[in-house]
């Protein structure tokens, strides 16, 4: 499971770089490795590794929401000045 949210996550934080519609799967992707990634956390039967990637998963799953919905931000923040310019 933990594997799995790395990979993820890692995607997460590659779509947060994309053109428009990276910002929406980062967010998607980010909530997702977030999500896999506690659930690889919780499983107190594998050894360490397994919670050590789980827990990086989860960091970096975090960052890539983080920086989706900061490019969601500035989105909206430039069509409002957009707005307030023409009108």
């Amino acid at each position: 499971m933990a594997p799995t949210a790395l990979v993820v996550a890692l995607g997460a934080v590659l779509a947060a770089a994309l053109p428009a519609p990276g910002l929406f799967v980062a967010v998607g992707l980010g909530v997702a490795a977030i999500g896999t990634g506690w659930l690889g956390f919780r499983r107190s039967g594998d050894p360490g590794f397994t919670r050590l990637a789980g827990a990086a998963a989860i960091t970096v799953g975090a960052l890539g929401l983080v920086l989706g919905a900061l490019r969601i931000g500035l989105a909206l923040a430039a069509l409002d000045h957009l707005d307030r310019l023409l009108g």
